[in-house]
């Protein structure tokens, strides 16, 4: 078999689209009439194919040849064919954006399998192969833990045993190689319905923790705790540099591309690129706010619906007295891409702010976040305290980035004002991370009646287990008697109260769920579904974003 893995659908535009695929030796890739060389990682072999023009406003089916012999569709495929579908005018005003985090492989094992409960995507993508493609999906967001790298399957376990005696210092219950990585991406997306519906779906992808390894980029203590160990350089090389093949490339434009120096020098290096990775990598983990050259965070224009998506996670400054989500160039970089006009000149009806990790958690675990921050600055022993709960209760989203909130807070209002003559319809935030699923409502400060509907929507897990104490947990978090106590309890340790101020629609999810974000001109609605089989899904939630249907 010469495809090992893909082809997997990427960024499309109204005439151009980019293919990545994963092949068994070097070859050269085609794909209705373009064609690219494969590049060589450690002794892998990927090909990322710019097609160029196509026709706007259309599905065109494709398919993918290697060194002139036809590799996909696979022979005898169940699925209907996979398709190119480019943006333009006429579907400008509408969008059907799927979205979701957590992942974890699918499982063999029954028992395992049976307490993680059906795949969402998985599910999604059944039922999908079986509609009109008029109701496919126009985007797949990914929003983070596409790969679990230390939380390891039997499957992975059996893999890794045995190298030992290669790597005595690398742990045994964790991924710390660029094979390893590679042995990760097949797993979760060799599976024939995920392998179908990636290559079909323009698919967008950030990271979040578990992408790399859990509380990532916590804290400048947990980095030093991490740069003591033997084995984290290697590890931290292998999920970057792999990040940047499998999830980073697709995310950019054909012009965003021929712009990037890093992929430039991929294409005209002779050999195997993997001492060029490793530069990048290191260049990546050693990030001071943008100025290496590096940078995550990728903009989507679909119509008249916009996706800016920020990297929460390789982005953070976390040295010195600053503990910032993201730094003033890369805030601002997310602060231009807000409000840059689009292609054709039109108004955004739709804003999405997409972060792996949310914005507005439940009001009491925002506030304990922001608590928890303020404490662990302090020297001493109550600073080292404040450290490990942090670590030990993961308080660590934007609420605990408190200034990096409050900006947040600040550029979404400014975008919901919007301009003259018409703000936008809906600001949105879309996350995932917590493991359970919801909408919340927002209003801040200086945005008129008349401007753009506020929300943060959370799609969490896609595929994961939630012991019984973390959903009891959540629930709690959201009621109403723990947010006026954990806002008193903010208040006396010194925490200003944050701007905007926000509560759920509904109720909490909890399970494995799959969200649709409908967008019809400037209607604007978000679906939650949870699978009952391997191919039907049931409807659980569904909440108006727009503005008509608040009144």
């Amino acid at each position: 078999m010469t495809l090992l893995l893909g082809p997997v659908l990427r960024h499309v535009g109204e005439t151009t689209a980019v293919v990545w695929v994963q092949t068994a030796r070097p070859a050269t890739v085609e794909v209705l009439g373009s064609s690219a060389r494969t590049f060589e990682v450690a002794g892998h072999h990927f090909a990322l194919v710019v097609v160029t023009g196509l026709e706007p406003d259309a599905r065109i089916p494709y398919e993918v040849h290697v060194d002139g012999e036809r590799a996909w569709p696979l022979p005898h495929s169940p699925f209907p064919p996979s398709v190119i579908p480019t943006r333009g005018p006429r579907t400008a005003g509408r969008a059907r954006i799927v979205f979701g985090s957590c992942r974890y492989v699918k499982l063999s094992d029954r028992k395992l399998a049976a307490l993680y409960g059906l795949d969402a995507l998985d599910a999604y993508s059944a039922r999908m192969a079986g509609r009109p493609a008029e109701e496919w999906p126009s985007a797949l967001l990914l929003l983070g833990d596409q790969v679990y790298a230390d939380e390891l399957t039997p499957q992975t376990r059996r893999r890794i045993a045995g190298r030992r005696d290669r790597h005595p210092d690398w742990p045994d219950d964790e991924i710390v190689g660029f094979d390893e990585y590679v042995g990760l991406y097949r797993d979760s997306w060799i599976d024939p319905e995920i392998r179908w519906v990636m290559s079909t779906v323009p698919t967008a992808m950030i990271f979040d923790d578990h992408d790399v390894r859990d509380d990532w980029n916590t804290s400048a203590t947990w980095r030093a705790e991490m740069a003591r160990t033997p084995w984290w350089q290697d590890r931290i090389r292998s999920a970057l540099a792999s990040y940047w093949v499998y999830q980073h490339l697709g995310n950019l434009s054909p012009d965003e591309l021929a712009a990037d120096p890093d992929w430039t020098k991929v294409q005209a290096a002779e050999g195997d690129v993997w001492p060029l990775l490793v530069d990048l990598a290191d260049r990546a983990d050693a990030e001071v706010d943008g100025s290496k050259g590096l940078r995550f965070s990728f903009r989507w224009d679909m119509g008249r619906s916009r996706l800016v998506m920020i990297d929460s996670r390789n982005a953070r400054i976390l040295d010195g007295d600053e503990h910032l989500m993201l730094g003033e160039r890369e805030f601002a970089w997310v602060e231009e891409q807000a409000t840059a006009p689009t292609p054709d000149g039109q108004d955004v009806d739709h804003l999405l702010f997409g972060t792996s990790v949310p914005w507005l958690l439940a009001p009491a675990l925002g506030d304990l976040e922001t608590v928890n921050e303020i404490a662990a600055a302090r020297p001493g022993l109550r600073g080292r305290i404040g450290e490990a709960v942090r670590q030990a209760a993961d308080m660590e989203h934007w609420p605990a980035f408190r200034a990096s909130f409050d900006r947040l807070a600040e550029l979404v209002g400014r975008a919901a004002r919007g301009a003259a003559p018409q703000p936008p319809a809906t600001v949105t935030v879309v996350s995932g991370d917590v493991h359970h699923s919801y909408t919340a409502r927002a209003e801040l400060p200086g945005v008129p009646a008349g401007a753009a509907r506020v929300h943060q929507v959370v799609c969490s897990p896609v595929h994961n287990h939630v012991p019984g104490a973390i959903r009891a947990a959540f629930r709690l978090a959201w009621s109403k008697p723990a947010a006026a106590w954990a806002r008193a309890w903010a208040a006396h340790h010194g925490a200003p109260a944050p701007g905007p101020s926000w509560d759920r629609v509904g109720s909490p999810l909890f399970g494995n769920h799959i969200a649709t974000l409908l967008v019809d001109g400037r209607h604007a609605e978000v679906i939650f579904e949870k699978p009952r089989s391997a191919s039907v899904l049931d409807e659980r939630a569904r909440v108006t974003l727009s503005a008509e249907d608040h009144a």
